[in-house]
């Protein structure tokens, strides 16, 4: 499913490669695209569960029709880990499983939502930005927390957002409240895919709940496969 042209994924030996490896490939994101619009076409949740134990992981990818958040294929993927724990550098223990599970798909996953970042990130090249340049297609981060960067509480309604700022002030991302009351979700750029969009879809994803459909139906089946894998 790689798009023609776009790298391919290999496993950094060290810290310092897989840095270099993110300095790299941040060039290769693009930043001046808006997006598929909210609403429309299909997307894709992608999320990862872990046995550390066994070094496991399980990766699922299911694709839901935008205007419905009906499920129309899914796929999971397992492997072993193949890179240590290392914040910021996540992506490399995540991206081959996560990968496999998206070329076991039957067709174009159209919209990709991450269970983490894109450009909120501190090397600004999460797992979002990082599988946008490596498949090509647009994706989205939608994380639970901010990671180390700063925000002020948006208001208390549904839709209401706050700039995700870094200390030198760029806004990363945005802290979006998807349900009235509820702690925000995070939402940030990972590729082909401007703010205002990625929020507005996450919005369409999430009509019941605090975080998307796509990322509630992957975690779930992530989870499964990974019970199955170790069982």
């Amino acid at each position: 499913m790689t798009t023609t042209g776009t790298p391919s994924f290999s496993s950094p030996g060290s810290e310092d490669e897989a840095r270099a490896v993110q300095d790299e490939l941040r060039g290769r994101v693009v930043l001046d695209e808006p997006g598929p619009p909210a609403g429309t076409g299909l997307v894709t949740g992608v999320d990862v569960a872990y046995d550390d134990e066994r070094d496991v992981v399980a990766a699922a990818a299911v694709v839901l029709e935008a205007a419905t958040l009906t499920v129309v294929a899914e796929a999971t993927a397992v492997g072993r880990v193949t890179f240590p724990y290392v914040p910021g550098l996540l992506a490399f223990r995540e991206i081959p499983t996560v990968l496999a599970a998206l070329e076991a798909l039957p067709g174009d996953p159209g919209l990709i939502v991450c269970d983490g970042y894109g450009r909120a990130h501190p090397r600004r090249f999460g797992l979002a930005s990082h599988l946008g340049v490596l498949t090509g297609h647009p994706v989205i981060g939608v994380a639970k927390n901010p990671f180390t960067f700063r925000y002020e509480q948006p208001g208390q309604d549904r839709g209401a957002f706050s700039p995700l700022r870094a200390d030198d002030g760029e806004e990363v991302g945005r802290a979006l409240r998807t349900q009235r009351g509820v702690k925000p979700v995070f939402v940030s750029v990972g590729h082909r895919v401007s703010l205002d969009t990625a929020c507005a879809h996450t919005l369409r994803l999430a009509p019941e709940f605090r975080l998307p459909e796509s990322t509630r139906r992957a975690d779930a089946l992530c989870r499964a496969a990974l019970r199955e894998a170790t069982a």
